[in-house]
């Protein structure tokens, strides 16, 4: 299978990135000559790794039968200091709210997102040490 996107210059540093089933703003930050219109692409790279994740969660959870009230997923990353600079370190926290949580079933969730079915993230691994952790908010 073979994905397609195109990336056009909207001026300065503003580019605008469309697939097939939509559309994001790229841009540079104001220090870089950009206006702040849209996620630079490294932090795109974070929100495919924690959006890829996500939906496989999401969609485990419902399968497994462990709802929980919401959830969201936090990436920390370290960008190293030398050109090209790329993550070195990343790290996945799975925040999980709600009451009389089936941690067991959570857990096999996301373990199976993370060792099995995203590839970002196994796209990350090529290049950088991947750590995971799991939180529970009571509400």
């Amino acid at each position: 299978m073979t994905n397609k996107i195109e990336v056009s210059w909207k001026g300065q540093m503003l580019f605008e990135s469309v697939a097939p089933e939509g559309s994001v703003m790229i841009d540079a930050a104001e220090e870089s000559g950009g206006q702040g219109k849209g996620l630079r692409p490294k932090a795109m790279m974070l929100t495919a790794l924690a959006g890829c994740t996500a939906m496989d969660v999401a969609s485990l959870l419902k399968k497994m039968r462990a709802e929980v009230d919401d959830f969201k997923i936090e990436v920390v990353a370290n960008l190293t200091d030398e050109h090209p600079k790329y993550y070195d370190k990343v790290h996945v926290i799975y925040k999980f709210f709600g009451s009389d949580f089936k941690k067991d079933k959570i857990e096999k969730s996301v373990n199976l997102s993370v060792d099995r079915y995203c590839g970002v993230i196994d796209m990350f691994r090529q290049f950088s040490k991947l750590t995971t952790e799991i939180i529970y908010i009571e509400k």
